[in-house]
């Protein structure tokens, strides 16, 4: 029986990053539809898969594309991040590619401050720091992560990965 070897597609999926403990990888979690034809409908189905990222593009929750490699890297990595398409935190509609705060654009928002006057408890989007300011404070998204094996209340293991 002959094998055939032929060229193979390189296929591109856009998945989450989620906390991965691998050097020069990222664990990407890919949404797929599984059909069920008892009910006649499609279910979500998540696929983890690990892409090669050497230049730590992509941070935890960020939604990315991720490109298939013609040939493993190793026994796990089939993939390799091409980019960061949204980052984390900032909403971005894929139609019209504005910036939004939960079912507002933030044009509109501005738009509405300009006619009847800013409160003083608004959030000001345009003085807000960068993603990764609080690095090491409140984000702790860049540190190792490791595997949480017990419960201990006197050291809360906050960099776990569950």
């Amino acid at each position: 029986m002959a094998t055939r070897k032929g060229k193979q597609a390189l296929t591109l999926l856009l998945g989450q990053c989620v906390p991965s403990m691998k050097e020069n990888a990222a664990k990407i979690r890919v949404k797929k539809l599984d059909f069920d034809a008892h009910l006649n409908m499609y279910f979500n189905k998540h696929e983890y898969l690990y892409a090669h990222d050497p230049e730590k593009l992509c941070k935890t929750g960020d939604t990315v594309l991720v490109q298939s490699l013609p040939s493993r890297l190793t026994r796990i990595i089939t993939h390799k991040v091409v980019n960061v398409i949204y980052p984390l935190g900032d909403i971005t509609d894929p139609i019209t590619g504005k910036k939004s705060v939960v079912s507002k654009y933030r044009d509109d928002i501005k738009r509405v401050h300009e006619i009847y006057g800013k409160s003083e408890n608004a959030f000001d989007y345009d003085k807000r720091p960068p993603r990764g300011s609080q690095e090491g404070k409140l984000d702790f998204s860049h540190k190792e992560g490791y595997v949480k094996y017990h419960e201990d209340p006197d050291d809360p293991q906050t960099h776990a990965v569950h």
